[in-house]
C-alpha cells in the first residue's frame, strides 16, 4: 500500500533510526548517489529496502526517481536525517485505509545543535510528504524543490503529528549545507547586488524578532543571523 522514498549520500549517521522508522512500509526505495561509508551496508539489513544506484540528478529529479521506482501508487517521501515518529506511523496508516485527499501536508521538527526549534518559523514547516503518484510529481527544481499536485491545491490535506528532522548538529554543517544550496539556488536566478545588501538584514529581523528567534536564545540568534548571511550568498552569487 505505501513506498517510502529515501535519497541517501554518505548517510550512515542516522540511516538505521530512519530505516526503522519507516519499515512498516511495504518497501523502501533507496536512491544512492554514490556513498563511500557504510550507506549500502545498513541498506542491506532491512529486507524491505530496495537499493538503487543513480548520479546525482538534482533534488527534485532525485526524487522523482525514487517516485518512478515505487511498485505502490501512495508514496512517502522521507530524507536520510528525518524520522517517522510513532504517532505519524499511526496516522499514515489509518489515513490510507480512506483518503480523502490525494496528497498530505506533513509538519516537521527540525534540531539544531541539539535542540527541537519551535518558533522562527521552523515549527510546524509543513511539506508534502504524503500523496498518490498519480496525481502529483516532484518539480525539476535542483534545489527546495516541492511537490506538485496536477489538479490544483483542493486535493491537499495535512497529518496532525509531525516527523523530526535532524538538521544541524554544527554551525561548521549549517555553513557548508546552506553554502551548497546558495549556489544550486543562484543558478537558477539573477544575482542582485541590491538584494544582496538589503535582504540580509530584513531575514535577520524577520526571523529573531518577529518570528520569536529571541526565545530560542543563542540558538535562535546564530540560526537567524547564518540564514541571513545563506541569502547574501544567495544573491550575490
Amino acid at each position: 500500500m505505501l513506498s517510502v522514498v529515501i535519497l541517501t549520500f554518505n548517510s550512515e549517521k542516522y540511516l538505521k533510526e530512519v530505516l526503522e522508522s519507516a519499515k512498516f512500509a511495504d518497501e523502501i526505495i533507496v536512491v544512492d548517489s554514490g556513498s563511500k561509508d557504510s550507506t549500502r551496508q545498513i541498506c542491506d539489513g532491512f529486507s524491505n529496502v530496495k537499493f538503487h544506484e543513480q548520479a546525482w540528478l538534482g533534488f527534485g529529479a532525485q526524487k522523482q526517481k525514487g517516485v518512478d521506482l515505487a511498485k505502490n501508487e501512495w508514496v512517502f517521501v522521507l530524507d536520510s536525517d528525518e524520522v517517522i515518529t510513532d504517532e505519524l506511523k499511526n496516522e499514515i496508516i489509518s489515513t490510507l485505509k480512506e483518503p480523502k485527499f490525494m496528497a498530505y501536508n506533513v509538519a516537521r521538527l527540525n534540531f539544531f545543535f541539539g535542540k527541537a526549534i519551535k518558533n522562527m518559523g521552523l515549527y510546524p514547516d509543513y511539506t508534502v510528504r504524503l500523496f498518490n503518484k498519480n496525481f502529483a510529481k516532484f518539480d525539476g527544481r535542483a534545489v527546495h524543490e516541492k511537490v506538485v499536485l496536477n489538479d490544483g491545491s483542493q486535493r491537499l490535506g495535512a497529518l496532525k503529528n509531525h516527523f523530526l528532522h535532524y538538521a544541524y548538529e554544527s554551525i561548521e554543517q549549517f555553513i557548508a549545507k546552506q553554502n551548497r544550496y546558495s549556489s544550486l539556488g543562484a543558478k537558477g536566478a539573477k544575482s542582485s547586488k541590491f538584494k544582496a545588501v538589503l535582504n540580509p538584514a530584513w531575514t535577520f529581523f524577520k526571523l529573531f524578532f518577529l518570528k520569536g528567534g529571541w526565545r530560542e536564545g543563542w540558538r535562535g540568534y546564530v540560526i537567524a543571523r547564518l540564514y541571513a548571511q545563506y541569502t547574501f550568498w544567495k544573491y550575490v552569487k
